[in-house]
């Protein structure tokens, strides 16, 4: 592999820009606004939004598990990462468009945007996740994604600010538009498409393929990574260590997109804010969020990634409690403060400590698998929660899921070797 670009400032910012374009997808549209709006205005009411939320993150979710180890391998082999990328990105941007021009009542319309766009943008992450480990030197690999994921929420906090300050709150919002049927609400979602566009930019210029792929037929290419995962399969007890952090990852990941997935829907159904103070909300969190990504992802380079995971999900546990049993907006703040500075550092060090075990020339495959063990049961998260707030008719009752799932990862995460891991891998 050609490591000449390997630490080069330009290269790593290039990368770290990615997350700062697809965090604007997460915060306006996944977790504070759009989420919101379905909910409270295109859905016949808050409790069978929620449930019909739950059930399009649940469709994207499996459909992005079983297609990552696929198409991960065919982009090892093939070298063909930035091109792959670039489609999902390009379709990823034209979905979000399109979420402008769904009006109240049309529900099917807007979950089957959401969940293509959702689909391309999750899937996008297994890609520009697999360019980590040939970007970042080994000793430097935990702050590099840590840099990642504090870029991504600065860009999420750019992108509501702006959102709030020419959309949400001014009384005659920007461009022209008007509140009429929350044009201007529907509106952050062609922010969010020119966002994702243009600042994505700079990775397909200046981050380099460094590989030479296989040349021939899709039909041969596909044959090869329908090989190559079984060939990676039967030697997965190589990699044990991957596997028990995949498993582990399963559910205290599991927990944390079910919290980012409806935040907003909480917030506003449980505690009343308005489209205003979910926005200042969101803010807020990304603020939080990007600085711990930033001081935690030096804490993972000198602690470790597991310790910094196992510190972070710890920290979710008294979070969650706090959200789920909050008298007040108060409460409610503290808890989503506390959120957000633990889930940049969670995201950055999971992704790092995975790097460090994935073997040379298999990075996208494994990070295919990466993929996979966020998104295989991601439903779960989503389902449970829309089922037990339906059953219970209270979001608080719903939201209470999470808390099994980070006690199970804390778990299974205990049994994970990080020096093992990294010698199997050959990067130590």
């Amino acid at each position: 592999m050609d490591l000449k670009n390997r630490g080069s400032r330009r290269t790593i910012f290039a990368w770290a820009m990615y997350d700062f374009a697809n965090s604007a997808f997460s915060a306006l549209v996944l977790t504070f606004i759009f989420s919101t709006y379905f909910t409270e205005v295109i859905a016949p009411n808050k409790i069978v939004g929620t449930a019909l939320w739950s059930r399009g993150i649940t469709v994207s979710g499996i459909t992005v598990a079983l297609l990552s180890p696929l198409v991960g391998a065919l982009a090892d082999i093939a070298a063909i990462r930035k091109k792959i990328l670039a489609v999902l990105t390009g379709g990823a941007v034209l979905a979000t468009a399109s979420l402008f021009f769904v009006l109240p009542g049309e529900v099917m319309r807007a979950l089957t945007l959401f969940v293509v766009a959702n689909l391309a943008v999750e899937m996008g992450m297994v890609f520009y996740n697999s360019f980590l480990p040939d970007i970042a030197t080994d000793d430097r690999i935990g702050r590099v994604s840590g840099y990642g994921w504090a870029l991504g929420y600065l860009g999420g906090l750019l992108a509501m600010s702006i959102a709030l300050a020419g959309f949400v709150q001014p009384d005659v919002p920007w461009f022209g538009l008007t509140r009429d049927g929350g044009e201007n609400i529907r509106a952050t979602n062609l922010l969010v498409a020119l966002w994702l566009a243009v600042f994505s930019l700079p990775l397909f210029f200046w981050v380099k393929e460094q590989r030479v792929g296989k040349v021939g037929s899709l039909s041969k290419l596909l044959s090869a990574s329908w090989r190559q995962i079984g060939a990676t399969m039967r030697e997965v007890k190589r990699y044990r260590e991957i596997v028990r952090l995949l498993v582990a990852r399963v559910f205290y990941n599991d927990a944390i997109l079910t919290i980012f997935s409806f935040g907003g829907i909480y917030a506003k159904g449980t505690f009343g804010f308005t489209f205003k103070e979910i926005m200042i909300f969101g803010i807020v969190l990304n603020i939080t969020a990007g600085l711990g990504a930033l001081l935690l992802g030096f804490l993972d380079d000198v602690i470790g990634g597991k310790r910094t995971i196992q510190i972070t999900n710890v920290a979710f546990v008294a979070a969650t409690a706090l959200a789920v049993w909050a008298p007040d907006k108060t409460y409610f703040w503290m808890a989503g403060i506390a959120v957000g500075l633990f889930a940049g550092p969670n995201q950055a060090a999971s992704r790092s400590l995975m790097a460090r075990f994935v073997p040379l020339e298999k990075e996208s495959e494994f990070f295919g698998f990466y993929a996979f063990s966020g998104k295989a049961t991601a439903f779960l998260g989503p389902m449970l929660l829309g089922i037990i707030t339906t059953l219970y008719q209270s979001q608080r009752a719903g939201i209470s899921v999470v808390l099994l799932f980070f006690f199970i990862g804390i778990i299974l995460l205990h049994r994970v070797d990080e020096t093992g891991g990294k010698r199997l891998a050959g990067r130590t």
